[in-house]
């Protein structure tokens, strides 16, 4: 947490970065002035049922899992990953990210803002690969280097948390699981 702006932003996605800087500064800004009990929660990337599968604008885990069924079904020979599969990310099933906010408000007052996260990573290689697993898709993955794929590396310290007493129960093979079942019902099937 107290890392925070000690880094240039990433190129990538620097204007989601500051939008995001920006909220943590209001609640900063609004305990400071008018006392106001607000908390900043930074989280590692959130999955689960409800996510986006838009092609244009979807996350890895749901982009993943859209292209992996769509060629499974249609038996297509490969999929797409963008980048080259090396980095490193962190990711939280949303109903643990829902656990440790109630948490947080019953228990956390401070202007620091906390990381809420797993502290466990995984390449987008091994993800892709848990994926179309979970999936059953039998084809290839082909690793797009023309396609931008961020820093190297996002994994969150969420010590702070964890000293609170709290720590996420949905480890990432049984999310994906229930999002990919969620994804068959209620997206695949219209």
């Amino acid at each position: 947490e107290e890392e925070l702006l000690t880094g240039p932003l990433e190129p990538t996605n620097q204007w989601y970065a500051i939008a995001k800087i920006s909220g943590i500064k209001l609640c900063q800004a609004f305990r400071r002035q008018y006392g106001c009990n607000f908390i900043a929660v930074q989280p590692a990337s959130a999955y689960g049922p409800g996510d986006n599968f838009d092609p244009a604008s979807s996350h890895v885990i749901s982009a993943l899992i859209k292209k992996a069924h769509e060629a499974k079904t249609k038996d297509k020979s490969a999929i797409d990953v963008w980048g080259t599969g090396q980095p490193l990310r962190e990711y939280i099933y949303v109903d643990d990210l829902a656990d440790a906010l109630v948490f947080l408000m019953q228990r956390y007052c401070s202007e620091i803002p906390i990381n809420v996260g797993t502290e466990k990573e995984i390449s987008i290689s091994d993800l892709a690969k848990l994926i179309i697993k979970i999936v059953g898709y039998k084809g290839i993955l082909k690793f797009d280097i023309s396609k931008p794929e961020g820093t190297a590396r996002k994994l969150l310290d969420s010590g702070r948390l964890k000293n609170l007493g709290w720590k996420p129960t949905t480890g990432l093979q049984d999310g994906i699981t229930m999002m990919y079942e969620w994804y068959k019902q209620k997206v695949a099937a219209n």
